[in-house]
């Protein structure tokens, strides 16, 4: 372990790969870091975490830990005294909390890209300084401005702040019948932007890593199914033309690249029934649809960020099995502890549970990987399992 005083060492240390025995400090304790720090471990690395919460689900599986919460810069400035590259679990750590780190040691992704992301607005404005597709869009952060971008984007719509949105929380749809002001309301007034409801076929996200050196290995594209705007089903490889995959990998790679970004990056987008692509979120670090890649992939995700942050070459990221993964929210202990019988007697099933306390509903408390060449199977064998674990919850 460093401790990064001088401005030396910390250049010296954002060039040179960190090798087992380093520490990593993870900004952020939920399943993302849980799942990374598993894949640290196994490597030889040592984990810190900061969190508000001493029995979040990182600091289960971590080698220390620093109490506070994400805005805490000296929280955070303490991680890094322990560390040697800080990453994150989740993009909602400030961007300047991230730049007052990396006078302290290297930090990746970086302020730049956070910045670049957390605003909804800022994000969007540079997708398209890009010239790549999405949804029409206009800021909305007062009824005057709204009342302007309606007449621009149109209704349907969907409203959403800026900032700190997430799973549909922070949005709101509108309609012909719809009150601009009762809108803003319903978002206490936050800034917001406007965004053209999208009659897509499908959502996909394309999940890479990207190294210190700019090289990048993209995982086979997902397709994703939601209920009630959380993740439900991802399965992977999602059916589509090679040369529309390309397309997305395409874009993807052009993000990545053009933000500077060092780790795992998702980038969802919407399938028009034309076969028309159009960026939806771009997420800087590794995410939900990409949990199939533990275990059906010659590397996980997970593990590939690790490689990403510490400065070592990328895996290939070659899928061996195809895979479906299901999504288990806190609904599922409504009546207690779900009875995992029916996944654990499974063949093809994989639990995953990430030991977070006190489920509530549409809170992620795990997943099933089901692991089958045969999509249409996996798919079947997924519904009926849900149907169990909720029949199970309804008695």
């Amino acid at each position: 372990m460093r401790h990064h005083s001088q401005n030396g060492d910390i250049a010296a240390a954002a060039t040179a790969p960190l090798l087992p025995g380093s520490t990593i400090g993870v900004l952020g304790g939920g399943q993302l870091g849980r799942m990374m720090a598993l894949a640290a471990r196994r490597m030889g690395y040592r984990i810190v975490v900061l969190d508000r919460n001493v029995r979040c689900p990182t600091a289960q599986v971590a080698d220390g830990f620093v109490l506070g919460t994400l805005e805490d810069r000296d929280a955070a400035m303490y991680l890094a005294a322990q560390s040697d590259v800080i990453t994150l679990d989740t993009e909602h750590v400030p961007a300047d909390v991230l730049e007052a780190l990396e006078a302290r040691a290297p930090v990746r992704p970086g302020a730049a890209v956070l910045r670049t992301i957390q605003d909804r607005l800022t994000q969007k404005n540079f997708l398209a300084s890009l010239g790549l597709p999405q949804a029409a869009y206009a800021p909305a952060a007062s009824l005057g401005e709204l009342t302007s971008a309606v007449a621009m984007v149109g209704r349907p719509s969907i409203l959403k702040v800026r900032r700190h949105g997430y799973d549909g929380k922070g949005q709101v749809r509108i309609t012909d019948a719809s009150d601009l002001n009762e809108s803003l309301r319903q978002l206490k007034y936050e800034p917001a932007v406007l965004e053209a409801l999208v009659p897509f076929a499908r959502e996909i996200s394309v999940i890479l890593a990207r190294g210190m050196a700019g090289d990048i290995e993209v995982f086979p594209i997902a397709e994703n199914q939601h209920r009630n705007h959380i993740l439900h089903i991802t399965r992977a490889p999602a059916p589509m033309p090679e040369v529309r995959r390309g397309e997305a990998i395409a874009i993807a790679t052009r993000i990545a690249n053009e933000l500077g970004h060092v780790g795992v990056m998702a980038v969802e987008m919407f399938e028009l029934p034309d076969g028309t692509l159009l960026v939806n979120e771009i997420a800087p670090r590794t995410h939900n649809s990409g949990h199939y890649t533990y275990g059906a992939c010659t590397v996980s995700q997970f593990e590939q960020h690790v490689r990403a942050v510490c400065g070592l070459p990328l895996a290939e990221a070659r899928q061996t099995t195809g895979a479906v993964m299901l999504n288990l929210l806190g609904d599922l202990w409504a009546h207690g502890e779900p009875d995992w019988s029916v996944v654990l007697t499974h063949p093809r099933a994989r639990l995953h549970l990430y030991g977070k306390e006190g489920p509530a509903p549409g809170r992620k408390m795990g997943h099933v990987l089901l692991l089958d060449d045969n999509a249409e199977r996996a798919l079947a064998d997924a519904a009926s399992m849900m149907g169990s674990l909720s029949h199970q919850n309804s008695i």
